[in-house]
This record gives structure tokens, C-alpha cells and sequence, in this order.
């Protein structure tokens, strides 16, 4: 297969290119204007209207897959993958049961591979059963596939338990990705402490209870000398922890996801329950510092932690609403439409932070655009204006706070390994 004519986002800048691929991988790349002649039986698509980027990466789903098939499956997860243009997800640990062990793993990427979507990479939970009591099975779960640890919605609330996953972790090339809240702060609070709680009257959390954590993590990471990777950072003290810990050489990288650097908690004042994410929406001046933190390279990655429910679990109360936002299909958008448009990051930064840098941390294949690497290739159109429809989501999931919000920058096209998994109709 040869695509023709895209503008490819490289490590060297944008360039009109073609694209020969050949068993999977990439096997030639030549200016536009010099072509690659196509060969018997090699199929030829035109790309000149489209830009190339570096299959996407998501190294933070939720897939609900065993155990809470209503909300989503692996089949219609990977299929929304690919749609927002993802060709490798991470799926995270709090399934029924969890992912704790070598069967649920190996179940996850062998149903991964009958659906043959996207490629998917489990997370396995730190703890037996998410509980914080005892250590999983870490090496089982290695040997099986996972690419990381993590206790997902949950903190490890043991610090001597936390120091020795840490330990453990590393001793089997893993990394633990922490979810930071000290629930004792949090104290039920389903929305961030501020005006818009006191306005709403619903229950806040100060921004204490992410950035303790987040502390605790650097401290473990620097005493022990050892990697740690932040989940989605919402604070603006949160940012500041990790760039003052990676000048100081401590080995920390961080995410964030499209509704910190897009929304604040002012979405929250018309009771949309759609707008209740953990952490919660913050003020104006955490969006912005999530930005800097994004520009400045504090903050490493964008992922979605995208979080389907079913209908029954957002239409309720808000403070009975279930935490999350589905955001798999939307997040490629939202990133270009604020980062990119917005002049935050050049097209090669945000295919770092969409692509590279998720592989770099977590040591998957992929990232570049490059003779022999995996043919993963997303393909959008960054002139197209779409307005966000839930209804059309191929997701289970269609709690977003986006509905009706107007967006540049449409997936048209999205290939793995060679073979085209999505192309828009």
C-alpha cells in the first residue's frame, strides 16, 4: 500500500511525502514531488488533502472489559479508538474482576486481538484487587503483557506499600502510573473547592488532595532514585511540584487530558452531570497552568482517560453521578482546536505529546514516522469544523461535557500495522 501526498508530521518538521508499507511496517518514504511508483498489486491512496501524524497513543482508557460491559466493551472501545485516530490504548485496571493477575491480562490482549481494531495494552493494578493490602502478581502479569502499574481511581494509601510497588515495579522494566487524592481530604467532595461549589452547593475538594500525592510520589521517586509517572494533573500547584522536581533531576513524567486545558469548573454551574471528572474541573488558573506545564514540556503527555458510562449512571443527581468523561473520539479535536490553533504547540509538539512521548514512557513500539517502524498512521483533515454529536459516538459512552461545542480537525483515516482499521465514509 502506498499513501500518497499527506503532510507528514516528522521529528524534522511537516513535509509532503508519500508512504509505502509493506508486511506491516514502514518500508519507504520519499518527497511528494519525486513519488514512489506503485508495483504490481499495490493498492494507492490519496492522502494529498490530509496531514500524517504518528499513530496515536492513549496510555490511560478505560475499557470496562471484564465486568461492566454495559458501559463499554473491548470491541466498541478499539473501534472508538480508531476513530479518534488511536492505534495503540492502555487500558486501566478496575475491571470486575481486576486486572491483578495473568488470566484477566492475557483475556484483555487476546480479545484485543479477535476484535483487531487497535493494538491494546493492559495496566495492571498495583494492589490485589485495588484494595492497597497486598502487592499483585507483577511479574505473572509482566510475562502476560501488561505495560504498567496502576490503582487507577485509587491511591495506594500505604507509603511503605507504595515505596516497595515502586521497587518491584522497576525490577520488572514497569513504571507505576498514580492516581493522586488523599480521600481523607477529598471527604466526598464531587466537584473543586471554589466559587462554583459555593454557588451550586455541591460538595468541594480542595486542590490539597491531588497535590499531597503528587509530593509523595516525587519524594518516593527522588529518595528511591526511581521512575513515577503522574495521572492527570489538574492543578496549577500540581504543574509547579513536578517542573521544580524535574529540575532538580527527579525522574517524573506527567499527562493531562483535553478537559483541563479546555474546560474549568464554571461547566459544572448548570448541574451537567457530564461535566463530574476525578479530579474535578478547576479555575482559570489551573487551565493555564496546565498549558504552560504543556508548552514548557512539564507535562509530557495528553491522554483521555476516557471513562464511558451507561445513560443510567450520568442521568441522576450530580452528586450521584458516576466520575468521567468519554473521550476517545474528541480529544484529537479539542487538542488541535486549543493547543495548535490556539499557538500553544507546533504540529511535531502535539504529536509528541499524542504519540512519541506515551511511547517513550511506557517503552511501546511506535511514535515516529520512520523506515521500519510499525505502520501506525493517523490521518485527519485539519481544516474541517465539526460540531461534537454524542449520538454519533461509536462508543457505549456518550456522557461528554463537549455536546454541541464546534471543533477543528477531523480523523479521517487511522491505519494500523499497515491496514487501514478506520476511514471516514
Amino acid at each position: 500500500m502506498i499513501f500518497y501526498g499527506a503532510d507528514v508530521v516528522t521529528k524534522d518538521g511537516v513535509k509532503k511525502l508519500d508512504i509505502r508499507v509493506k508486511r506491516g511496517k514502514i518500508a519507504a518514504i520519499a518527497p511528494a514531488e519525486e513519488g514512489l511508483a506503485a508495483g504490481r498489486g499495490e493498492q494507492v491512496v490519496d492522502c494529498s488533502l490530509l496531514t500524517a501524524f504518528p499513530g496515536l497513543i492513549d496510555m490511560h482508557v478505560h475499557l470496562r472489559d471484564p465486568g461492566f460491559e454495559n458501559k463499554e466493551t473491548i470491541e466498541t472501545g478499539t473501534m472508538s479508538a480508531v476513530k479518534g485516530g488511536f492505534t495503540q490504548i492502555c487500558c486501566m485496571p478496575n475491571t470486575k474482576p481486576v486486572i491483578d493477575n495473568k488470566v484477566v491480562a492475557t483475556y484483555i490482549k487476546a480479545r484485543a486481538r479477535e476484535v483487531g481494531r487497535c493494538k491494546v495494552h493492559p495496566i495492571g493494578a498495583i494492589t490485589e484487587g485495588q484494595k492497597g493490602e497486598n502487592l499483585s502478581a507483577i511479574g505473572g502479569m509482566k510475562a502476560a503483557g501488561v505495560v504498567a502499574l496502576s490503582e487507577d481511581g485509587k491511591t495506594v494509601r500505604n507509603t511503605s506499600l507504595m515505596a516497595n510497588a515502586m521497587m518491584y515495579a522497576s525490577d520488572f522494566g514497569l513504571k507505576c502510573l498514580c492516581h493522586c487524592e488523599d480521600e481523607s481530604l477529598v471527604n466526598g467532595g464531587v466537584v473543586h473547592a471554589g466559587y462554583y461549589s459555593t454557588l451550586t452547593g455541591l460538595k468541594g475538594s480542595i486542590r490539597a488532595a491531588e497535590d499531597i500525592i503528587i509530593a509523595r510520589e516525587i519524594c518516593l521517586a527522588e529518595s528511591l532514585g526511581l521512575p513515577v509517572h503522574i495521572c492527570h494533573v489538574s492543578t496549577y500547584s500540581g504543574v509547579q511540584l513536578i517542573r521544580e522536581a524535574k529540575a532538580r533531576g527527579v525522574q517524573v513524567t506527567a499527562e493531562t487530558c483535553p478537559h483541563y486545558f479546555t474546560l474549568t469548573d464554571a461547566a459544572i454551574r448548570d448541574f451537567d452531570p457530564d461535566s463530574k471528572v476525578n479530579p474535578p474541573l478547576r479555575e482559570e488558573r489551573d487551565r493555564l497552568s496546565v498549558i504552560e506545564g504543556l508548552k514548557d514540556g512539564t507535562i509530557d503527555c495528553i491522554v483521555t482517560d476516557h471513562a464511558p458510562h451507561h445513560a443510567d449512571d450520568k442521568n441522576v443527581e450530580y452528586s450521584y453521578a458516576a466520575f468521567g468523561i468519554s473521550g476517545l473520539e474528541t480529544s484529537f479535536a479539542l487538542s488541535y482546536t486549543m493547543l495548535v490553533k490556539g499557538g500553544v504547540l507546533t504540529l511535531g509538539e502535539l504529536a509528541d505529546k499524542m504519540s512519541a512521548a506515551p511511547a517513550r514512557i511506557l517503552g511501546l513500539e511506535g511514535g515516529e514516522i520512520a523506515v521500519g517502524m510499525p505502520a501506525d498512521l493517523t490521518f485527519a483533515d485539519l481544516g474541517e469544523a465539526w460540531t461534537v454529536d454524542p449520538a454519533k459516538f461509536v462508543s457505549k459512552g456518550k456522557n461528554t461535557p463537549f455536546k454541541g461545542r464546534t471543533v477543528t480537525g477531523r480523523v479521517k483515516m487511522t491505519v494500523v500495522d499497515g491496514k487501514i482499521k478506520y476511514r471516514e465514509k
